[in-house]
């Protein structure tokens, strides 16, 4: 009979495998590919797209939710993301993606909780019909997807984590997302495109 000692430690190694594996099932967008605009439900209740924003550059579009301890971690980072980048025309748009049904406490009304709690900046959407995530090909939260505007659209430019260190802020090396975003301000290539999103599995029935 296992030990509560073996059981906790069992656990912790589930989810640091779950939070590290990449799905392949659904590749969804890749760097370069243009991503279609989605009309989702905001905590205020009004409907956004990436439409709305006519004098924005791009997106920094994050799949992410309230119940993921890996999402948690990022809150404050994902608020500074915001902060720095919204008025020079990256705004963040934050949209959660599990079904709720599986997840309570991802649902509408603690979603509204949640933001109010940590003093969100930015649209949190619901992708109540799951339809939005699939076609990004995001598989965790959170995971995250840079657009610049663009003639063609909103072309994908980064994806994948936020930064190198998940589990202290302080001790970040590499801030993959500002460092897209101020290669992108600049004029210049993203120096680092692709990277694995660090999180828990997006939760379907």
């Amino acid at each position: 009979m296992k030990t509560l000692k073996q059981i906790v430690l069992l656990a912790a190694v589930v989810l640091m495998a779950s939070a590290f594996t990449n799905s392949t099932d659904n590749p969804g967008y890749d760097i370069g590919d243009v991503a279609t605009d989605f009309k989702l439900k905001n905590i205020d209740g009004k409907m956004v797209s990436m439409a709305n924003y006519t004098d924005a550059k791009g997106f920094i579009v994050i799949f992410t939710c309230n119940t993921c301890p890996y999402a948690v971690k990022y809150e404050d980072r994902i608020i500074e993301l915001d902060k720095k980048y919204a008025d020079k025309g990256y705004p963040v748009i934050a949209i959660m993606p599990n079904d709720t049904e599986i997840k309570p406490g991802d649902s509408f009304e603690n979603m509204q909780k949640r933001a109010k709690a940590k003093g969100f900046t930015f649209p949190y959407l619901i992708d109540e019909g799951q339809e939005i995530y699939p076609q990004y090909g995001a598989t965790k939260t959170p995971h995250v997807y840079l657009l610049e505007k663009s003639k063609q659209g909103n072309v994908v430019r980064y994806i994948g984590a936020i930064d190198d260190n998940y589990q202290d802020a302080a001790a970040v090396k590499v801030k993959y997302v500002e460092n897209a975003v101020d290669a992108l301000l600049a004029g210049k290539e993203v120096p680092e495109t692709k990277t694995r999103a660090i999180g828990c599995s997006i939760k379907v029935k």
